[in-house]
């Protein structure tokens, strides 16, 4: 089990919430379970209900009076309330249903603190909205990114909204892509703490407006928090009238990702 203490206040229901979840896939990997169908190819299965359901009574049982928006069970609670919570139970739910422990679980206040847990890593990265840590083993280390590993993570998980304009997979084929980058192809959102710890130089991904996705907004959180550079893809800000994200572990990795990108 993830030590989820780490006081009181939104950083510690946030680092709770997402231990309380992982705990839930952690126990549940490797049985055999059903996929409840989704539509257009997606689907959950019990163990992203279970662990929302974990998530959910963490957060009603410390902020009854919150809202809270899950990716399973949709608006909870009060949708007017003036603060809301962002849930994505189990980020990577097709790595888990055949086997792979690459999975994420993703809790944060919008606009305020934030958790990101990896179930089998036994690391939980966290927020309070201005700086970042990671705990692992009972010790908490802040975030410090880093392009050192060269390594981008980019998603090529449709929709593609931005093609023709823009194609992920054509960025992995850009000469310089290749001259200053090794690619890694993401399929969890786990990849944005990762540039937020220094795994990971940057991470890229079409979409429209994802600051206030379930799957994103945690991971966004902590990567601006610890001083990355995140922007759509088209540079401008994420939010509103936003486009996807490019999150660079310095200026330098983000321009040149940029430069690509827009060639």
């Amino acid at each position: 089990m993830i030590n989820a203490g780490v006081g009181t206040g939104d950083v510690g229901v946030a680092v709770a919430a997402a231990c309380a979840g992982a705990d839930v896939v952690r126990g549940m990997y490797g049985r055999r379970i059903g996929r409840i169908d989704k539509g257009g190819g997606d689907f959950a299965t019990a163990a992203d209900v279970e662990a929302e359901k974990a998530i959910l009574g963490v957060l009603r049982g410390a902020r009854p009076g919150d809202g809270v928006l899950g990716e399973e069970g949709g608006q909870q609670g009060a949708g007017e309330a003036a603060r809301q919570w962002l849930v994505d139970p189990l980020c990577g739910t097709l790595n888990y249903a055949v086997g792979t422990m690459l999975v994420a679980v993703n809790v944060a206040l919008r606009g305020g603190a934030a958790a990101v847990a990896d179930p089998f890593g036994g690391e939980v990265f966290f927020t309070d909205g201005e700086a970042a840590w990671v705990r692992h083993d009972g010790v908490d280390v802040r975030l410090s990114p880093s392009a050192g590993s060269r390594l981008v993570d980019v998603n090529l998980d449709p929709p593609f909204p931005g093609a023709p304009g823009f194609r992920a997979v054509e960025l992995l084929a850009h000469p310089r892509f290749v001259e200053h980058f090794r690619p890694r192809v993401g399929s969890t959102t786990l990849a944005l703490a990762w540039v937020a710890a220094g795994k990971r130089a940057a991470y890229v991904t079409d979409g429209g407006d994802l600051s206030g996705s379930v799957h994103f907004a945690a991971g966004i959180a902590l990567c601006r928090a610890a001083g990355c550079v995140v922007t759509g893809i088209d540079g401008g800000p994420v939010g509103e009238g936003g486009r996807g994200l490019v999150v660079g572990a310095d200026a330098e990795t983000h321009r040149l990702l940029m430069s690509m990108v827009r060639g």
